[in-house]
């Protein structure tokens, strides 16, 4: 009889609970929509992944998984979230908008994960910008002026869209670079997908 045969029968009450935790937390995995909560079923799967494989005596393995599976992946996964899952609005006024206004854009981007950053006063040609929020003149209404428009297609499908348009404020798409013209912002319905001129 060999070490792992003397390992398996001996210590199997206990190497198949944790055995089943395996498919248990990869089914948790796959289901979460959270990504946050992606990334800590992802720890867990790999501690125990390499729980198991240090029982059942392959420390190398064990070490291998702990670091480089759960450890490395894990702080990359966290740091690729950090950078991707936010909205960055430019401000081109420089003022920031009421905390009401900022407050309903949070509310509303909170079923995508997004954390909302504004962006007071852009760098000329800034990257990573996915539009701008413009206050209308001698209005108190908003419009968001979205770069792409699969990105405000998804937008105006949530929940948040509608209260959004019911205070007045407008959800648009920019065609070009350029500026918006006062008008596009003035008038308007305000419907998903509206091109600013």
């Amino acid at each position: 009889m060999n070490a792992l045969d003397f390992t398996l029968t001996t210590d199997a009450a206990l190497l198949l609970p944790i055995t089943a935790l395996l498919p248990l937390t990869a089914i948790l995995l796959v289901a979460q929509s959270n990504p946050y909560q992606t990334l800590v079923m992802r720890g867990i799967l790999g501690a125990v992944a390499a729980l198991i494989y240090a029982l059942l005596g392959a420390a190398d393995v064990a070490l291998t998984e702990a670091l480089v599976g759960t450890l490395l992946s894990t702080t990359l996964y966290a740091v690729a979230l950090r950078s991707s899952m936010v909205l960055r609005l430019s401000l081109p006024g420089g003022a920031m908008p009421p905390e009401a206004v900022s407050q309903r854009l949070r509310s509303w981007l909170e079923p995508l994960h997004l954390r909302l950053e504004l962006v007071p006063q852009p760098q000329p040609g800034e990257p990573g910008l996915h539009g701008r929020l413009i206050r209308a003149e001698a209005e108190s209404a908003y419009a968001l002026l979205l770069h792409r428009p699969q990105l405000l297609d998804h937008l105006a499908s949530l929940p948040g869209a509608d209260g959004w348009r019911q205070e007045g404020h407008r959800l648009e798409l920019i065609r070009a670079e350029g500026p918006v013209p006062a008008p596009a912002l003035a008038g308007g319905s305000g419907a998903p997908g509206e091109v600013a001129p």
